[in-house]
């Protein structure tokens, strides 16, 4: 048996090409952008797994991985976008708005609900197309651009649902034909071994496992790298530079079209004032995560574990019988130490190579 060949020496002699160098898993371990969410995830679950009796119960997971995937259905779309190079300060309310359109437009036009909820996917997808599409041609920041949209949303939330209701929340449709078989899409929940589970929790695995393909496996995912480290050069290899960013934005409203079909379906009513500050839990998420604010680093995976310790430390304070009044003190604690450990992971990463 032969042995391998070594690798060809780069031109000029410095030595084998460092394209064909293999590279050892730990590694290849220690440049994935969710390691260091992974580790905080650990620790966090110890944490309340020791302070908390109840924590490691199987009702107790269920409703750490619920709270986990109401904030994850948008952080994997939000994960996506700032690996773009983007934000979108919309995303909290755009979830009411899309409830919004989907309740006010069953209602008022006594139609079958899933037309509603048909009107409301194409509204939202319409908000996330105008966004990307603001941003593209005017170059004006995301964060400028989506602030504006933010307000708007906010403004025409409750002016319309005042308009036409004539108070702040919407109209029951539990009543209307379509209502049950909506509600078992968007906010049913389905018994394994005892323990209830939200179906919200197979939308969020779902959309983690497209968003990772997408990342790792399309072309598509490369232009996403493309643009976040750099538009200009992304434009000048022939990266659709402004389709990319449209698409990404559209994905955000995407994902809100589903968050808000699951608030709508769970309580028949939305309140108009709902959503606002939740776009900044998406993007802590996604930091958390192990996402850059610059753009052009990340993962879907890392989102979805941001999310995660999001889930644990606000159920984790409650089963652990704490003062909930200290959430945001732990979130925020959190944040700063996942932020400081990806730095780290990533600075050893990159030394390695």
């Amino acid at each position: 048996m032969s042995a391998t060949a070594p690798a060809a020496p780069a031109p000029g002699g410095a030595g084998p090409d460092e394209r064909l160098r293999r590279t050892s898993p730990l590694r290849r371990l220690m440049g994935r952008p969710e390691l260091g969410s992974v580790v905080g995830a650990l620790a966090v679950f110890l944490f309340f797994a020791v302070v908390a009796d109840s924590f490691l119960r199987a009702a107790s997971l269920s409703t750490v991985l619920y709270a986990a995937s109401t904030i994850g259905v948008m952080a994997v779309p939000v994960a996506l976008l700032m690996i773009g190079g983007e934000f979108d300060l919309s995303a909290g309310v755009m979830v009411t708005s899309s409830a919004l359109v989907s309740s006010m437009f069953s209602y008022q036009m006594t139609a079958n609900v899933w037309v509603g909820v048909g009107v409301s996917l194409l509204v939202t997808l319409a908000i996330g197309v105008f966004n990307g599409f603001m941003l593209t041609r005017t170059g004006l920041p995301s964060f400028i651009i989506t602030l504006g949209t933010f307000l708007m949303l906010t403004g025409l939330n409750l002016g319309f649902t005042k308009l036409i209701s004539g108070t702040v929340s919407t109209k029951s449709i539990a009543d209307m034909e379509g209502f049950a078989s909506a509600k078992s899409v968007f906010a049913s929940t389905l018994t394994l071994g005892g323990v209830n589970f939200k179906i919200t929790i197979l939308w969020w695995f779902a959309l983690v496992g497209v968003a990772t393909w997408l990342l790792l496996r399309t072309r598509a995912g490369n232009w996403i790298f493309a643009v976040g480290g750099g538009k200009d050069a992304a434009r000048a290899v022939g990266v659709p530079v402004a389709r990319t960013k449209i698409g990404l934005y559209m994905g955000v409203a995407f994902g809100a079209w589903i968050a808000g079909q699951h608030l709508l379906f769970s309580f028949d009513v939305v309140q108009s004032g709902e959503g606002v500050g939740n776009e900044l839990i998406y993007i802590i998420a996604a930091v958390i995560g192990g996402c850059l604010i610059t753009g052009g680093y990340g993962s879907a995976i890392g989102s979805a574990v941001g999310a995660l310790i999001f889930g644990m430390t606000s159920k984790g304070i409650v089963f652990a019988e704490w003062n909930p009044d200290w959430f945001k003190f732990f979130l925020g604690a959190m944040l700063l130490l996942a932020t400081l450990l990806n730095a780290w992971v990533r600075k050893r990463a990159e030394a390695t190579t």
